[in-house]
C-alpha cells in the first residue's frame, strides 16, 4: 500500500481533528454566590409562581435537575474550594472564608488543560491566590464590587497587579460582557472550551442594577410558614436551654437576634410592633435578593443566545448551581452556614441534548465534591486520585444510580459562631433523614456553646421544623445514622486529627447521655453569661479601605 501524499494526508487529519473535538463538549460551569435552589422557578417552591428564572429554568427543561445535590460546607470559600479540587475541606485544607488554594491544588482546570481544553475562569473567585491553572483569567479581588467593579487579570505585573475596571457597570453585566468578549476573540478554537462564569449576584448586601428597581415593587413576597411558628425546631444547641440562646445563636430577620438583623440593617421603623416590622424586613430583603437574581437570569438569556446563534449551545455541557443554599426567611435565618436544607442544598441544572435527555429529574444524592469528577469525566479526561468525588456522568445519561452510589452525604461548618452566630456542627443527610451534630466550639475547642442533636424526617418534615432526637420511636434510626455517620467520617477522612481539642469535645458529648444533657445546660448558661457581660458582638463594619489581598 502507497502513502498518502503529503498534502492529502493533511487534508486528512484536518477532516479527522475537528470530528475528534466535536465529540468532547465545551465545558460551561455557571455558578451564582448564594443562588439557592428555592429561588428557581424549576425547584417549585414558593417562589416559583413569580416566574423568576425563564432562562434558568429552560436547563430544566432541555436537561436534567437534580433535587439532592448538596454542598458539604456551606460557606463561598470552602464550596468553592472543594469543586476545584474535588476534595472535602479537611483535605484540602479550606476550612473557611480565610482559605487560599494554590496552583498547584488547582486541580480541576490542571486536568482540563492536560486534557487538551482552553481553560478560562471569569467572575468571582474568592480564593486568594492567583487562578494561574487557567490559560485566561479574569476576576474580583474577594468579594469585588457590585458597580464599577475592578477585575484583576494577568498580564506583564505580578499578581495582583494587573487590573481592569468595567465602569458605569453592574457586575453581572460586567462579567457577562467579559465572558463574551473571551467566547468571541479569546478561545482558541482549535480546542473545546473549559469556562467557569461566575457572578457575584446575588451575595449580599443584594445590591441590583438600578433598571429593577420596580421590579416586584408591589407585590407581597409569599413567606415561609416557620418564619413564624416552628414550635418543635432546633435543639438546646441553637435555642439554649429554656430558649435563653435565641437571641444569640443565628442571625434574624425579625429582632430575634439584636446584634445583627434585617429590620435593623434595613432601617425599619423602630416605632412598629416586631410583626409588622418583621415582615417589612422580609419583604425588602426579598426583593433586593430576587432582583439580583432576575439580573442573572437576564444576563444568561444574552449569554445562551450567543451560544444558540454561534452553533455552540447544543456543543456544549452548561451546569448552573450555586456555590451554596441560602436561607430566605426560613426559621428567621439570613445567610447560609447552617446544615439545614435550605442552606446545605444547592442548585444543579444540567443541559447537554447530546447525551442529558430533556426535562429528566434525579433524586440521586450528589455533592460538590463530585462536580470536578463529572466534568471531567463527560470531557474524557481521567479523574485524578487525588480527587475525593466521584464522577455522576452516569446518572446524567441515565438517570439511574449505578451500583454502590453513594446514599448520604456529609456535611460540616467550622467557622464556630462568625459573623452569622453559628455554632460548629457536622452532620449526615440520607434521602429520608438528617442528623445533625452541634458540637459548639472553635479550633481550640473554646468559646463554647451547648452541644445538641437535631434528627429530621424529612418524609413527613420537609420543612425540617420537628426535631426528632427526643422522639423514642426514633431510637433505632439515630442509633443506625450515629454509626453510619461515624463510618463516613472515616471514608472522608474527616478524622478530627488537625484540631485535636475539637475532637474531644465531639468524642465527649457523642452518646449524649443525662451526663451529657446536664453538661450542655451548664454551657448554655455560661455562655448567655459571657454574653451579658461583654454585651452583643457588633457586625463587622466595612473598613473605608480594604486591606491588600494576596
Amino acid at each position: 500500500m502507497k502513502p498518502i501524499a503529503g498534502s492529502l494526508w493533511l487534508l486528512v487529519m484536518a477532516c479527522l481533528v475537528p470530528s475528534l473535538e466535536a465529540a468532547r463538549p465545551n465545558i460551561l460551569f455557571i455558578m451564582s454566590d448564594d443562588h439557592c435552589a428555592q429561588a428557581i422557578g424549576a425547584y417549585g417552591g414558593r417562589l416559583a409562581k413569580l416566574n423568576l428564572t425563564p432562562t434558568i429554568d429552560r436547563l430544566a427543561r432541555e436537561g436534567m435537575l437534580f433535587e439532592n445535590a448538596f454542598c458539604s460546607n456551606s460557606i463561598c470559600t470552602p464550596s468553592r474550594a472543594t469543586i476545584l479540587t474535588g476534595q472535602y475541606a479537611h483535605r484540602n485544607g479550606v476550612y473557611d472564608l480565610r482559605g487560599r488554594l494554590a496552583s498547584q491544588q488547582q486541580l480541576l482546570p490542571r486536568e482540563m488543560k492536560k486534557s487538551g481544553y482552553h481553560t478560562a475562569m471569569i467572575g468571582k473567585w474568592h480564593l486568594k491566590r492567583e487562578p494561574a491553572a487557567f490559560d485566561y483569567y479574569c476576576v474580583l479581588p474577594g468579594q469585588g464590587k457590585y458597580f464599577d467593579p475592578v477585575f484583576r487579570t494577568r498580564g506583564e505585573k505580578k499578581w495582583p497587579n494587573n487590573t481592569r475596571q468595567a465602569r458605569g457597570k453592574h457586575s453581572t453585566d460586567a462579567i457577562t460582557d467579559i465572558t463574551l468578549e473571551w467566547l468571541r476573540a479569546g478561545w482558541n478554537r482549535e480546542k473545546p472550551f473549559f469556562l467557569m462564569h461566575h457572578y457575584k449576584a446575588p451575595h449580599d448586601f443584594f445590591q441590583y442594577a438600578p433598571r429593577y428597581e420596580d421590579y416586584l415593587a408591589d407585590v407581597e413576597i409569599p413567606e415561609p410558614k416557620n418564619l413564624w411558628k416552628q414550635p418543635g425546631f432546633g435543639s438546646i444547641a441553637t435555642r439554649g436551654a429554656n430558649d435563653e440562646l435565641l437571641p444569640h445563636i443565628g442571625t434574624s430577620i425579625g429582632r430575634r437576634n439584636p446584634r445583627r438583623n434585617y429590620v435593623k440593617h434595613y432601617r425599619v421603623d423602630p416605632r412598629l410592633a416586631d410583626d409588622a416590622a418583621k415582615r417589612i424586613a422580609y419583604n425588602t430583603y426579598l426583593k433586593h435578593y430576587l432582583r439580583c437574581v432576575k439580573g442573572i437570569d437576564d444576563n444568561l438569556a444574552r449569554l445562551f443566545a450567543y451560544l444558540d446563534k454561534t452553533g455552540q449551545m447544543d456543543n456544549t455541557l452548561v451546569i448552573y448551581t450555586g456555590d451554596q443554599g441560602f436561607m430566605l426567611g426560613e426559621h428567621d435565618y439570613m445567610d447560609k452556614r447552617w446544615m439545614y436544607d435550605e442552606s446545605m442544598r444547592m442548585p444543579f441544572l444540567v443541559r447537554y441534548p447530546k447525551k442529558i435527555p430533556a426535562g429528566t429529574r434525579s433524586d440521586a444524592i450528589i455533592e460538590n465534591v463530585d462536580y470536578g469528577p463529572t466534568m471531567l469525566d463527560f470531557s474524557g479526561a481521567k479523574v485524578p486520585a487525588a480527587m475525593q468525588g466521584r464522577s455522576f456522568r452516569e446518572i446524567c445519561e441515565t438517570g439511574r444510580e449505578p451500583k454502590g452510589w453513594k446514599q448520604e452525604a456529609y456535611y460540616r461548618y467550622w467557622m464556630h459562631m462568625a459573623h452569622h452566630d453559628n455554632p460548629g456542627h457536622l452532620g449526615i443527610r440520607t434521602k429520608r433523614y438528617k442528623l445533625v451534630f452541634f458540637y459548639g466550639c472553635d479550633y481550640q475547642g473554646k468559646q463554647r456553646t451547648p452541644p445538641g442533636w437535631e434528627l429530621y424526617d424529612l418524609k413527613k418534615d420537609a420543612a425540617e421544623v420537628v426535631n426528632q432526637y427526643d422522639n423514642p420511636r426514633y431510637a433505632d434510626v439515630i442509633s443506625d445514622l450515629k454509626t453510619r455517620l461515624d463510618r463516613l467520617r472515616t471514608r472522608v477522612g474527616d478524622t478530627g486529627k488537625d484540631f485535636p481539642a475539637v475532637e474531644a469535645v465531639v468524642d465527649e458529648f457523642w452518646d449524649y447521655d443525662a451526663v451529657d444533657r446536664a453538661r450542655a445546660v451548664e454551657i448554655s448558661h455560661q455562655f448567655l453569661k459571657i454574653r451579658k457581660m461583654k454585651g452583643p458582638t457588633k457586625a463587622p463594619k466595612k473598613k473605608r479601605k480594604a486591606k491588600k489581598q494576596n
